[in-house]
């Protein structure tokens, strides 16, 4: 049985935690920026868990890992 590749795309975008959970950077933050105040640009830095109704998706994509 072939062995599973692990998707190209998934890796560049998401990662795995320690704890096991899919952890994501948020989007929002890359045009139209004027418009945004400057605590909502700051809150949507760092990584956030992605939502556990497509965790198990993406933790299949990232499996060869």
């Amino acid at each position: 049985m072939p062995k599973m590749k692990t998707k190209k795309c998934a890796v560049k975008r998401m990662k795995m935690s320690a704890t096991g959970k899919v952890m994501r950077s948020q989007g929002g933050k890359a045009h139209l920026n004027n418009g945004k105040t400057r605590s909502r640009k700051r809150n949507l830095r760092g990584i956030v868990a992605t939502d556990k109704t497509v965790a198990k998706t993406y933790a299949r994509a990232l499996q060869g890992r």
